[in-house]
């Protein structure tokens, strides 16, 4: 095989692999994400993000992006399954990707004095809106998801900082939405299954989003597409 051929067979890869993951993740929001646990709904929640990481993998991504996308799956996996070990190792796994997607913005900007100052003040926003407002009406399960809405959070604020294309700071955007879905249900006791359904669906399709446009703007060095 020659380079060019070997170049032509990733860069087919990618899209494939890119195509799998946000069509599995269609099916997913429609018929599992507001479902009980179950292996098939872990199975498929599972797909997208392993297909972006090897998407990304495939075709010579930042490590630091593929770390994250597969940090994210291994969090997806735990998060969805019962029993406390399991949901801790998700969580664990989610803050994981958290941090490996901060250190790629960090590095993006050239660890810029600026954008980590804003980081650490987002940070700090959020620790005295968790002690005022959130953790006394919480357990400790909630205040460990809180712990990781904050962490997402820091990754939102940071890519928002960056002079990166709209295509990323959209992907930030859907990112840190999903995550206020996530809180919405968490401490919202009184929705309707109806309305709990419509978040759950809402949630995910952001969620996916989010990751798939950071992997496509700022996963390569040069971004998948280039939007103005």
């Amino acid at each position: 095989m020659t380079i060019v051929e070997e170049i032509a067979l990733r860069q087919s890869m990618r899209f494939g692999f890119l195509v799998v993951g946000a069509l599995v993740a269609v099916v997913y929001a429609v018929l599992f994400c507001y479902r009980g646990p179950s292996r098939t709904k872990t199975l498929i929640k599972a797909v997208p993000m392993l297909a972006f990481s090897a998407a990304a993998g495939i075709s010579f991504g930042y490590q630091l992006i593929v770390s994250a996308l597969l940090l994210s799956a291994v969090g997806d996996i735990g998060l969805s399954l019962k029993g406390k070990r399991a949901f801790l190792i998700g969580l664990i796994a989610s803050a994981l990707a958290h941090l490996a997607y901060i250190f790629h913005f960090f590095a993006l900007s050239g660890y810029d004095t600026s954008t980590i100052n804003l980081a650490i003040f987002g940070v700090l926003s959020l620790v005295v809106i968790s002690d005022v407002w959130i953790i006394p009406h919480t357990d400790t399960v909630q205040r460990l998801l809180w712990a990781n809405v904050v962490l997402l959070a820091t990754t939102g604020i940071v890519a928002l900082s960056l002079p990166v294309t709209p295509l990323a700071k959209f992907g930030a955007l859907a990112f840190l939405t999903s995550e206020v879905l996530v809180g919405l249900q968490i401490f919202s006791t009184s929705a309707s299954s109806f309305q709990q359904r419509s978040v759950s669906i809402l949630q995910w399709l952001l969620y996916v989003a989010g990751q798939l446009a950071i992997l496509m703007a700022v996963g390569w060095k040069t971004p998948l597409f280039q939007i103005w």
